[in-house]
């Protein structure tokens, strides 16, 4: 079991990662003001002393506990780490320390800061009311900014403040004063907003540095929240994430540029994901300014899961590179080369797609200062991928016209396991491929044998014109829609036909099973009278359907789906096929 400490942004985000194992789970907050939704997890509110917190975690087998109470709850965190449990701490994103601001590490370094007759605005918090009321003896007015809750409000005046020193975040823009004083709270937490709004009033900024604290499992953000819990609890989540192939290969960009910096080869680099936050990737070193990343899928079924994607960096001596760029990121063995238009660089260009070169650059700049253009040396770094060739036989490259090798790809950084996300992004980039090669037509089928068959009705059509849902069909019609895509034929045997006829647009089996009920209806509608009590799947009604009712229960069942379809695709035409096993197909 997982005990949760929240009460805070963070904590909520953490809420959002627990709930995708459908697990139960304990979430804590001190006051039980936060207003959150749980549907795998209990709450349970109120302050818990060293005693207290031990007994709960006793009572309810509690063998991980995720820290996200705030970065200054300080006497909470140590209560933490004194259970003795393994502790995710869930961090939160910190901006650079910017020079113009004045950095104090306790709230008694104000006294010497501050003169008499200045006005401070404070905004750390009702509970350091107390700590600030000396300001005032020494002709320093104070005004404390805070939420507007009974609670805090009683607690404000406990401490003796006073109607006319309390100013509300509620109440919009932040009141004038000579002096501001800040925590270091964090992108959650509001700081750069605080900063910038302090500036624009031409206030001097005051800071009160974040506690250090010394956790050994720090995430900041969801995705580094989860691989952490599927690495201390593995049985939390029933299925595990992996990493995405761009995200392999700006672990192994970071690890060989810091080894031909610095001489370091650490087991772990930090990657900065997409979305900000950090997660420890284990790398391998090849030789000098080498190294490589093992792709770890989870999970997820994945023909790349277990592949070795290298990086090499090296300088350049001379001007910028490029038409002004530093950085040149460069496809070797085993990265295929796009052939075809649709995507984000033109034929010929490495397939490295948009999100890892974007990772890449954002790494590598944290660690290679780049100079102004026209200036120093240069950078090359070069992606390959030694079973690449081999791979991409299996995955859908060849039809999306990536010769050569795989493509790095990925968006997020992390792959969730059997991601729908994943799936879909996928679909997406072949429907933009078959739309710039200019066909007039699309074909969209389950899989390869439903393709096979309707191949031969569109001789003349490229390879590119046809995709492969697998059980998508309401995604792709929308991405069809989406790309102004006029022309599209859907594909469909009858296992996935009578779930989509029952107005199942996903037609997984764990979204919708073969409803027996609704396919006697189907035949009744048709004519037909069969009893199909004792079959077990949809293609068996081939069998037993009279060859002259066949083309009668076709019809039926093509335009109940045709009726869930259409409307997803509004400004189209659509042909809907019904394919049996033999590769006959029925049209209405």
């Amino acid at each position: 079991m997982i005990l949760v400490f929240g009460g805070t942004t963070e904590g909520r985000k953490a809420v959002e990662v627990l709930e995708e194992a459908g697990t139960p789970y304990y979430y804590s907050t001190k006051t039980g003001e936060q207003n959150i939704v749980l549907h795998n997890g209990q709450r349970t509110d109120g302050a818990m002393d060293e005693e207290a917190m031990r007994l709960f975690c006793h009572k309810h087998d509690i063998r991980l506990i995720v820290d996200a109470a705030h970065p200054f709850a300080s006497r909470l965190h140590e209560t933490i780490a004194k259970t003795g449990l393994p502790v995710i701490r869930y961090e939160r994103i910190y901006p650079p320390r910017d020079e113009d601001i004045t950095w104090i590490d306790d709230y008694s370094e104000l006294y010497s800061r501050l003169t008499p007759n200045t006005t401070l605005l404070a905004t750390t918090g009702v509970q350091s009311i107390g700590r600030l009321k000396g300001l005032e003896e020494r002709g320093i007015r104070v005004v404390y900014r805070i939420l507007r809750r009974d609670s805090s409000i009683a607690l404000a005046h406990e401490q003796g403040a006073t109607d006319d020193q309390l100013c509300y975040y509620e109440d919009g823009a932040m009141p004038s004063a000579g002096v501001i004083l800040l925590k270091e709270s964090g992108l959650s937490g509001g700081f750069a907003e605080k900063v910038a709004e302090a500036r624009a009033q031409g206030m001097r900024i005051i800071a009160l540095k974040r506690p250090r604290l010394s956790f050994v499992n720090t995430v900041n953000g969801p995705y580094g929240l989860r691989r952490m819990v599927e690495k201390l609890l593995p049985a939390f989540y029933p299925l595990h994430s992996g990493l995405t192939t761009g995200t392999c290969a700006t672990a192994a960009a970071v690890a060989a540029t810091r080894q031909l910096l610095t001489g370091e080869t650490p087991a772990e680099v930090p990657v900065v994901l997409p979305d900000g936050e950090t997660i420890m990737v284990a790398v391998r070193y090849q030789r000098e300014g080498c190294a490589y990343c093992i792709k770890e899928a989870g999970d997820d079924p994945d023909v790349t899961n277990g592949i070795e994607v290298r990086a090499e960096i090296r300088p350049t001596p001379g001007p910028s590179l490029n038409g002004g760029e530093w950085l040149v990121i460069e496809g070797g063995e085993g990265v295929g080369r796009f052939t075809l238009p649709g995507f984000d660089f033109p034929p010929g260009s490495p397939a490295i797609n948009k999100g890892p070169r974007e990772m890449i650059r954002n790494n590598l700049e944290r660690l290679i200062t780049p100079l102004p253009t026209g200036r120093g040396r240069g950078w090359v770094c070069t992606i390959s991928v030694p079973q690449g060739a081999e791979i991409a036989r299996r995955t859908f490259n060849p039809r999306l016209g990536i010769e050569g090798g795989i493509s790095i790809i990925g968006v997020s950084g992390i792959v969730k396991p059997f991601s729908e996300e994943a799936f879909i992004d996928s679909i997406r980039k072949c429907m933009t491929v078959a739309k710039a090669s200019g066909t007039e037509r699309v074909v969209i089928n389950s899989g390869g044998k439903s393709e096979r068959f309707v191949k031969a009705l569109y001789p003349t059509l490229p390879t590119q014109a046809f995709v492969e849902y697998g059980n998508f069909i309401g995604a792709t019609l929308t991405i069809a829609h989406e790309l102004g895509i006029r022309q599209l034929t859907l594909g469909v045997m009858l296992g996935k036909a009578v779930k989509l006829a029952a107005g199942h647009l996903d037609t997984h089996s764990r979204k919708a099973t073969m409803d027996k009920d609704f396919m006697a209806g189907l035949l009744r509608e048709a004519g037909c009278n069969l009893d199909i009590s004792d079959i077990t799947l949809a293609r068996e009604l081939w069998d037993r359907l009279p060859d002259d009712k066949r083309q009668a229960f076709a019809s039926t069942v093509i335009r109940h789906c045709a009726a869930h379809c259409q409307p997803l695709l509004p400004d189209g035409e659509l042909t809907i096929l019904l394919i049996d096993d033999n590769g006959k197909i029925y049209e209405i």
